[in-house]
């Protein structure tokens, strides 16, 4: 189950991932909202389940909640002219209070309450039953976003980020796909906030602090995984985002169970993910 429960997180946080390629990779703006809208995402989670809320009827609401933060940044950095990696940490540092605000504490326990898992009662292991769940959000996502990418909207939003000024003087508006972008990305990552805090069981106010750091380096693990020609397919990419994200748990997995003391635990995996990226781009170069 060790492992198992390293599968859990990784397809948890899969979701977060997603949310930073769109923001880095299809619009190329480093969106450092993800911290906040992570734990708002957690935030209002925790604090409907205690207040008797069912898991899904929370989702909509974590959705939402993520999406107007990144639609914030997006007005912020298109119509108020701040730069993007400005705009994203004024509403991250806002977003603290907000966050603070909801809990009402830094930590909040999820003791006895509903959550995703108990969608399939019939399988005994609660770790096996959050798999379950997960792999079906993950897979849905991976489709949804798929389908979206490859909608004439969808190639709109990825055409603004590979070349703003071709696509604006065909007509399209570019900062109203930028604010719609990074709402999905950050409702994305309020998504994997949602999950994470039903999978450990609590809410704290620092749980999203970093996060955008582990999202690029999924998204960067990801890439390396790919070969060739598939780098152009937006369904490979996706795929490989979601796959950077588990391969990165694992490797936390794997440091843990080598028996490695938790003072070096971040050096390790900050080697091993070293490794896994700069491997193909070395032998690239011989």
């Amino acid at each position: 189950m060790f492992y198992t429960t390293a599968l859990v997180l990784g397809l948890a946080f899969g979701a977060m991932a997603l949310g930073v390629f769109l923001s880095m990779r299809i619009f190329s703006i480093p969106d450092i909202t993800t911290d906040g809208s992570f734990t708002l995402g957690g935030a209002v989670t925790a604090i409907g389940l205690v207040n008797g809320w069912s898991a899904v009827a929370l989702l909509p609401v974590a959705l939402v909640a993520g999406g107007l933060a990144g639609a914030a940044t997006g007005w912020i950095h298109t119509r108020l002219k701040v730069h993007a990696l400005l705009a994203g940490i004024l509403v991250m540092t806002g977003l603290y209070s907000i966050n603070l605000a909801i809990l009402g504490r830094p930590n909040v326990p999820l003791l006895g309450t509903d959550s995703l898992s108990l969608l399939f009662p019939s399988i005994g292991h609660e770790s096996l039953r959050q798999l379950w769940v997960l792999t079906i959000v993950v897979a849905a996502l991976w489709f949804g976003l798929r389908w979206l990418l490859r909608t004439d909207f969808g190639l709109s939003m990825r055409a603004t980020g590979n070349n703003e000024t071709m696509i604006r003087a065909l007509g399209v508006n570019t900062d109203g796909r930028k604010i719609l972008g990074l709402a999905f990305a950050n409702a994305l990552t309020a998504l994997s906030g949602y999950l994470i805090v039903q999978v450990q069981g609590f809410a704290d106010i620092n749980m999203g602090i970093g996060i955008v750091i582990l999202g690029l380096g999924a998204v960067m693990i990801g890439e390396s995984l790919l070969r060739g020609g598939i780098r152009s397919r937006i369904g490979w990419q996706l795929a490989s985002v979601i796959a950077g994200s588990l391969v990165f748990r694992l490797l936390l997995a794997f440091a843990l169970s080598m028996g490695i003391d938790a003072l070096w635990l971040k050096l390790v995996v900050a080697v091993f993910v070293l490794i896994v990226i700069a491997l193909p781009k070395l032998k690239t170069a011989r």
